[in-house]
């Protein structure tokens, strides 16, 4: 066997949840290329509905359900409906989340506790209903998309950096619990990802962007594709003895402490 074929998805299911738009799209279409059929959720059927005409206009046959990540009940009639209409998951992508950018005394303890459960209980719940059938079938991957906020923090975002840190957490347990069966489970760590949800802060002149472009090395923001082929790999084979990784695809911020100022 070639090298290059440890890197195909062929034949392999994959579970991207929050899939309908984004940066879990990205991901989703970059496993459909390697050879992957790709399913994915979201929180209600209008946002599954786009989901598919966008994947389907992309030329990519994609299985939509809705359903929400918190609800554990939710969750288990999802994965035994996908098992039955189109196989056992053997990859998993924890992508759906929220971020709510509040100054940390002006947040309600309810805001915080949204963040958390959809960021950080929302992985644990959907990790724990497929692990089952991925010890059955002996082998799995489970992708947590984490973020730089899982090592840094940052003015406005302490419930979404709480639950990016646990999320880097419960990656290394899953590793650590589940390496035995052949389960690995990695870390995405995005960095500043050019989306639709970010182009205000990156027009020209917005101080944002100008912050963003001086703190990264390769002086720009990410492409969605960038994220593609990081995410191939944690999902191949070729990954089969890296676990409890976390992979920041975020082109040297966290490798760079910043110019100095002139």
């Amino acid at each position: 066997m070639g090298i290059m074929n440890n890197f195909s998805l062929e034949g392999k299911i994959a579970l991207v949840t929050g899939a309908s738009y984004g940066i879990g799209f990205s991901i989703a279409s970059g496993y459909a290329e390697a050879g992957a059929t790709v399913v994915f959720n979201d929180i209600n059927q209008d946002l599954v509905d786009k989901g598919i005409k966008a994947y389907e206009e992309a030329g990519i046959k994609a299985h939509g359900y809705v359903c929400d990540v918190t609800n554990e009940d939710q969750v288990n009639e999802m994965i035994a409906k996908i098992e039955k209409e189109v196989g056992v998951i053997d990859i998993l992508v924890n992508n759906a989340g929220i971020i709510k950018r509040i100054p940390m005394t002006e947040m309600t303890a309810a805001e915080f506790r949204q963040v958390i459960d959809i960021d950080l209980n929302g992985p644990f719940i959907m990790a724990k209903a497929v692990i089952p059938s991925m010890i059955k079938k002996g082998h799995g991957k489970i992708i947590n998309i984490c973020s730089m906020m899982s090592e840094l923090g940052r003015e406005t975002v302490s419930a979404y950096a709480a639950a990016k840190g646990g999320l880097k957490m419960l990656t290394k347990n899953i590793a650590s619990e589940y390496g035995e069966f052949n389960i690995q489970c990695n870390g995405l760590g995005p960095g500043y990802i050019a989306t639709p949800q970010t182009a205000p802060l990156r027009e020209e002149g917005h101080p944002f962007n100008s912050f963003i472009i001086a703190k990264t090395p390769a002086a720009r923001w990410g492409d969605p594709e960038d994220l593609m082929g990081p995410a191939v790999f944690l999902a191949s084979d070729a990954s089969d003895f890296v676990n409890g990784h976390i992979l920041y695809v975020d082109g040297g911020i966290l490798a760079y402490i910043g110019k100095q100022p002139k």
